[in-house]
């Protein structure tokens, strides 16, 4: 006899480290008990946007974005993307200081993207800006329609090779500024209608994907190759290096430490409008 299996709808980005991240959920490669998982791939900025309806089960969010659906959903324990000493970064054509970006026009991959958070908590309103794909920021700015562009994802280690220069890494600047905290990026958002047994269940099957693809590296990186614009192997496995690892199986209780607080900084410089403390799942 047949059970029905839960549907568990998940958003995530199409981009290597989600692939990696998600590769045992979407090939089939672990059981997932009760529970029948699909996938939807979009930008993070249209998912942050899809959470505030509560459309996925299961979905990637941006930190800065989390602040604003928490009442739909609550964090994974699992599944974080972190940027330890690094992460998004401001690029441009000419060489600059930070403070030559004041006034200037910066195309930006969305107003809830944790890179956006983390460059307003830098420049504050100083700087003009025009939301963008994130996938044609480089372009933009390499064709001058922008003074500077804020990167995320594999731009991160492609942007060199379009002659643009390096301004300010985000995370290595949250990094000096918190004493030697992560800069929290993204995590799996799980929502809560569907109740806490529920909610600890799909989030263990996240975290045994995360595992997996950790422990059967060349597989999950022969998927995720399918979604790295513009890497070969090597910068693949590099960039997946970089956001899923030790912080993605668990945030443990320094990354818990580093969302609380971003959380906070952005509540305090006027940015989210009310102070969210964090409820972690798993």
């Amino acid at each position: 006899m047949s059970t029905t299996k839960t549907l568990i709808r998940v958003g995530h980005s199409p981009d290597p480290d989600d692939a990696f991240m998600f590769h045992a959920l979407a090939n089939d490669a672990i059981d997932t008990g009760n529970y029948q998982f699909t996938h939807e791939l979009q930008d993070i900025e249209s998912l942050n946007r899809r959470a505030f309806e509560g459309e996925l089960e299961l979905t990637a969010v941006s930190i800065h974005g989390y602040a604003f659906v928490e009442d739909k959903y609550a964090l994974c324990a699992s599944g974080a993307s972190m940027g330890d000493n690094y992460g998004p970064m401001v690029v441009a054509r000419e060489p600059m200081k930070i403070d030559d970006l004041k006034g200037k026009r910066i195309a930006v991959p969305g107003t809830l993207t944790s890179a956006f958070l983390s460059l307003r908590l830098l420049l504050g309103d100083s700087f003009e800006y025009e939301v963008e794909e994130f996938d044609q920021i480089l372009n933009l700015v390499e064709e001058g329609k922008y003074d500077a562009g804020l990167i995320i994802h594999e731009g991160q280690l492609t942007y060199g090779s379009q002659g643009l220069n390096l301004i300010v890494d985000l995370g290595k600047w949250w990094y000096d500024e918190t004493g030697g905290l992560p800069l929290p990026l993204g995590a799996n958002a799980i929502r809560r209608d569907l109740g806490m047994e529920a909610m600890l269940e799909v989030t263990e099957y996240l975290k045994q994907s995360i595992v997996y693809g950790l422990e059967h590296r060349q597989a999950a990186l022969d998927h995720a190759m399918k979604y790295g614009r513009d890497l070969d192997l090597a910068k693949t496995d590099k960039f997946v290096g970089m956001y899923v690892n030790d912080w993605t199986i668990d945030f443990g209780e320094k990354g818990r430490e580093a969302v609380r607080l971003l959380l906070r900084r952005g509540y305090e410089a006027g940015i989210i409008p009310k102070l969210v403390v964090p409820e972690f799942i798993g």
